[in-house]
């Protein structure tokens, strides 16, 4: 054993960890190397590397700043470990999404638009007589460079008439106004035009133009006194009544409300134009006035980041150095294939994965040495061929005398491991052990592990029948981002793979798949957005699960005698939910300096439940104990109730019976929550031909739990509907029926069909960037 007294210890000991389904786990890792934690969707990996080796890094790190932070650290809780030894400080690279917000963007992310600004305040050439501006004056989220018409947003919003009224043969009364809010405020609009003299019972194209152009666009805000017409049952005074036209209403909206539903709704009333006073740069003028090689700042920030590098030549001494010190920011971001980037494409357009990249990118410039580098499946929505740049780069993370610990599910990456941490067997209950930890080889001889069986097997695998094509949808010619007059043909009942690198135009070309087109009867999409954005949002409320669930516990004798109806039971509404943490069953922690963080709350220690309410059970539980129960458990537990057992029983066909049911929709990463819609819509009885589109429905999945999900998809299609997947597995495209491959580069060297046909014929297409991967796996 190591002793305290020896001045370096070359692994990282975990000793006793039980964080989640994790079983008491001991564990070596050795520091400065690429190690690899690997295991089925729900083993326990992530629980390993995030939740306890990063965790308790954090945590050190937290005890040695002020005691002010300290004091809430003890809230925070720390991981439940017994003891790690030889831990450096950590740096996590989470696939997480931060709040998506219209002002991040590439450049923001990777600090990149700061030294693009610096060298045009620097070293930009200037109009005669101009004073030199400071670099904030070239952000479009300062005041100093902001476009003062559009705030910087370099879009403005307008409406029109045929937008807020869809249907001119309604009168007000019938509702002709669709934007005006519902129940009372939008009565109460009514009642103001009313009194103010307006028809609200003719037609609405009978109206004179004026009266239609004042109701709905005036800015004048006239207050009347409104006499409501009399109910029998109910006395209504007189009262002072505001109006709002329909265009301030829906701007209004629009802007300042907090809730997305009710934002959606608006956005449907509104156009959006580029800003007339910046043409949509975003800047002010002075801003623009400035050039480097002839273009403005906006113009070099719309390129890909390529073309920008090829384009940065300095002049002068200044311009040299700053220039030389962009391309060398640009290189990491190309090198993992996502020069297709522009600086100004906004964060919330990019997947999760594209995203994890750019932060790695990041880091290889932060010159950092000595931590270990905790990465989520680095390799989720890579191309193969982008895939060898990624274990260059991590390789490189290591060269500069880091550790870097990656969850991943990817064999290649896998493949290239110094070390594997192999965790299982099972996921959930069944798994939270560590069956190898070890040079990658040796694994082949543990007969548990399920990534032995994949990692050490390359033979290919079993040829498929390729189905009869029974007609087609086309789609084109489409233009749009990168796609230049593009057609492409989808065939019907059967099984289509798209593929391509990164940034080729795949996802565009799915987005252009409607409900409109002929021989589509419905169209479900599928994708890897959260289903739902705070912990109140979990997989029992998103399946409709949990209202069975609720039902039941009203029914029980004890509940009934108690008053105790089925809202009793929802930790959403007050009297049955703990009033402490309003049923979230965490509270928040503001750390100053630092993100907030959630802490259980001290209350009902993360229940969310009123005591009262957690005296009821069923079946010996309370709602608290059946909400922590797994997929897996609750399918025995409910066996005998047929609304729970279907739902439940499409859980576990995709893959997700180690879920726990009230896991918060915070917690589930963007393959899962794909997953979940997957299973509440196969719940559903199916009528007529649908159309399932899905985006890359493998990321974040285990070799065995993709060969799960194939045969539920595989099984639709063999149902008579017709499924189309983005995909970069080659076994997935292996065993579609058809392949479109989009390429044959990213960005402007994309966005045209390079082959398309059954999965054969593109692996032997010349110029795919996808063949020859497809031909090693094709039998």
């Amino acid at each position: 054993m190591h002793s305290p007294h020896e001045p370096y210890d070359p692994y990282v000991r975990v000793r006793g960890a039980r964080e989640h389904n994790l079983k008491g786990v001991d564990v070596d890792i050795p520091r400065d190397v690429l190690a690899v934690f690997t295991g089925v969707s729900g083993s326990g990996k992530s629980s390993l590397a995030f939740g306890t080796i990063y965790a308790e890094a954090q945590r050190r790190y937290f005890e040695s700043v002020a005691p002010y932070a300290r004091r809430l650290i003890h809230q925070v809780g720390a991981p439940k470990v017994g003891d790690i030894t030889g831990l450096p400080p950590a740096v996590s690279l989470q696939q997480r999404r931060a709040a998506p917000t219209s002002r991040s963007s590439v450049g923001t992310v990777t600090n990149l638009s700061n030294s693009l600004r610096m060298l045009f305040s620097r070293a930009g050439e200037y109009p005669p007589g101009a004073e030199r501006l400071e670099s904030d004056a070239f952000s479009p989220n300062t005041a100093a460079g902001a476009c003062p018409e559009c705030h910087g947003l370099g879009q403005v919003h307008g409406t029109t008439e045929e937008l807020l009224v869809p249907d001119p043969s309604l009168s007000i009364r019938e509702g002709a106004i669709a934007a005006w809010p519902g129940a009372w405020q939008g009565k109460n609009l009514r009642d103001i035009l009313d009194a103010l003299g307006h028809d609200v019972d003719r037609p609405w194209r009978e109206l004179p133009a004026a009266h239609r152009e004042w109701i709905l666009f005036t800015d004048e805000q006239p207050v009347v006194t409104v006499h409501p017409v009399r109910d029998a049952n109910r006395i209504q005074r007189p009262y002072q009544g505001t109006y709002i036209s329909a265009r301030r209403y829906v701007l209004k909206t629009f802007s300042d409300t907090k809730s997305a539903s009710l934002r959606a709704k608006a956005e449907r009333f509104l156009t959006s134009s580029p800003c007339p006073a910046c043409g949509g740069s975003r800047l002010r003028p002075e801003a623009l006035a400035v050039t480097f090689g002839g273009r403005t700042i906006a113009e070099l920030a719309a390129l890909p980041l390529t073309d920008l590098a090829a384009l940065l030549e300095g002049r002068t001494e200044t311009a040299r150095v700053l220039t030389e010190d962009l391309k060398s920011r640009i290189a990491p971001v190309v090198e993992l294939g996502l020069g297709y980037l522009s600086l100004d494409r906004s964060t919330p357009t990019l997947s999760a994965g594209e995203l994890q990249r750019l932060r790695l990118a990041t880091q290889l410039r932060s010159g950092l040495f000595g931590v270990v580098y905790v990465l989520d499946e680095p390799s989720a929505g890579l191309h193969p061929a982008d895939t060898e740049a990624l274990l260059t780069v991590l390789d490189r993370l290591k060269a500069a005398g880091n550790s870097v610990f990656v969850v991943e599910h990817h064999l290649e990456v896998v493949r290239g491991a110094d070390w594997l941490v192999d965790v299982g067997p099972g996921a959930g209950e069944h798994g939270g052990r560590v069956l190898y930890s070890g040079p990658p080889a040796e694994l082949a001889s543990v007969e548990e592990s399920a990534t032995a069986a994949f990692l050490f097997d390359e033979s290919p695998g079993p040829a498929r029948e390729v189905r009869e094509l029974r007609g087609w949808l086309t789609v084109g010619p489409v233009t749009r981002h990168n796609l230049r007059a593009v057609t492409a043909g989808f065939p019907l009942g059967a099984f289509t793979a798209v593929t391509g690198v990164s940034g080729s135009g795949k996802s565009t070309l799915i987005g252009e798949l409607t409900q409109e087109l002929e021989g589509v009867d419905r169209l479900v999409r599928v994708d890897q957005k959260p289903i739902g954005r705070t912990p109140r949002s979990n997989l029992a409320t998103y399946t409709g699960l949990f209202d069975v669930v609720r039902k039941l516990f009203a029914d029980t004798e004890e509940a009934r005698a108690r008053g105790y109806g089925v809202g009793r039971f929802s930790f959403n509404v007050a009297g049955g939910r703990c009033e402490t943490c309003q049923g979230e069953g965490f509270v928040s922690v503001e750390l100053l300096f630092l993100p907030s963080t959630y802490a259980p709350c001290p209350d009902c220690g993360g229940a969310r439940y009123h005591p009262g309410t957690l005296e009821v059970t069923y079946r010996g539980r309370n709602i608290a104990e059946v909400l922590d129960l797994t997929v897996e458990g609750a399918a025995e537990f409910f066996a005998d109730i047929p609304a729970a057992a279907r739902s439940l029983g499409t859980l576990l066909d995709v893959g997700l019976g180690y879920l726990r049911l009230g896991q918060p929709a915070t917690e589930l990463s963007g393959g899962e929550a794909q997953r979940i819609k997957l299973a509440s819509e196969l719940q559903r009885g199916r009528r007529g031909h649908t159309l399932y589109l899905l985006d890359e429905p493998t990321t974040g999945l285990h070799p065995a739990d993709v060969e799960v999900l194939m045969d539920r998809l595989h099984g639709l299609v063999d149902a008579g509907h017709t499924v189309v997947v983005v995909e970069h597995d080659m076994t997935v495209v292996a065993g579609a029926d058809w392949v479109i491959d989009l390429g044959p580069g990213g960005g402007d060297r994309g966005g045209r069909i390079v082959a398309s046909g059954p999965p054969e014929r593109v692996a032997a297409a010349a110029g795919s960037a996808t063949a020859p991967y497809l031909a090693r796996v094709l039998p």
